[in-house]
């Protein structure tokens, strides 16, 4: 894709491609991209590892894949955090009243919460790992900023890894709901709406932080540019080059996506 400053995107994989596989049986294909620190200057993201894992087992209401996708993503998370997790707290981001920005509530309210049970027990049913999860909202409905609340959290409870999950933007219209992207350095809330919030990272928290998110938004211009070539967007009016679409069915698209990134969650810890 023509790079463009009209084109605003979360994700790697559509700023400087990456290896990929594919899965014949699952039809997925996974996307690794190594971004460093040269990198990382030129196309404005962190450096860390990116897995994307694309599919359209969602997208087609393919319910009898989705446990299977689940499994994909657990070997995702297992792989992109490598080391020994005792804790992990998980943390639902965005805005749970917009339907477009309420993926990390959705996933936040299928987890499996294991932290509250005693550790002999959860040997006893084979749980790897203590899960834990807080959904902070956001400020304009808070007064707090979810840093700050995360913040908090992590002080107290010491997970070994934050896992913060949220909806993200995508600068193919192919990819909304069709492509779940894993980062190893962490997440900046809000960065694909131009929203920007405090960075969810190592430096921050004083923890590994792994975000997990799925493409449900796409900015207008992105669309006219896929249509119409470059020219078109040059001289688009603010009310239109800031524009954010959604498909029709995003509320459908929300729910089983959040159920999918839940259950592997759930299947990794």
């Amino acid at each position: 894709m023509k790079k463009n400053n009209a084109i605003r995107s979360d994700m790697a994989i559509e700023l400087v491609g990456g290896d990929t596989k594919i899965s014949q049986t699952l039809q997925i294909k996974k996307s690794r991209v190594e971004i460093d620190d040269n990198l990382s200057k030129k196309i404005g993201r962190p450096k860390g590892s990116y897995i994307t894992l694309e599919t359209s087992i969602v997208n087609s209401g393919r319910i009898d894949k989705y446990d299977s996708l689940s499994k994909e993503i657990s070997i995702a998370l297992k792989e992109i955090t490598k080391s020994k997790i005792k804790c992990v707290l998980v943390v639902g981001l965005g805005n749970p009243n917009l339907t477009a920005d309420a993926l990390g509530k959705e996933v936040f309210s299928n987890l499996i919460i294991t932290k509250h049970m005693d550790t002999e027990d959860r040997k006893k049913l084979g749980i790897k790992s203590a899960i834990c999860a807080i959904c902070p909202n956001v400020s304009g409905i808070t007064g707090i900023e979810s840093f700050d609340v995360i913040k908090g959290v992590v002080d107290r409870i010491k997970p070994d890894l934050v896992v913060a999950v949220d909806a993200l933007a995508s600068a193919s219209v192919a990819r909304l709901g069709a492509a779940f992207q894993l980062c190893s350095s962490g997440i900046t809330p809000g960065s694909g709406v131009a929203n920007h919030r405090v960075r969810l990272d190592y430096d921050s928290l004083g923890v590994a932080v792994v975000s997990l998110g799925v493409p449900l938004v796409v900015y207008a211009s992105t669309i006219i540019f896929d249509a119409a070539g470059e020219e078109a967007i040059k001289d688009l009016p603010e009310e239109l080059s800031g524009l954010i679409v959604t498909p029709k069915t995003i509320d459908i698209l929300v729910q089983d996506c959040a159920k999918v990134i839940a259950s592997g969650i759930n299947g990794a810890f």
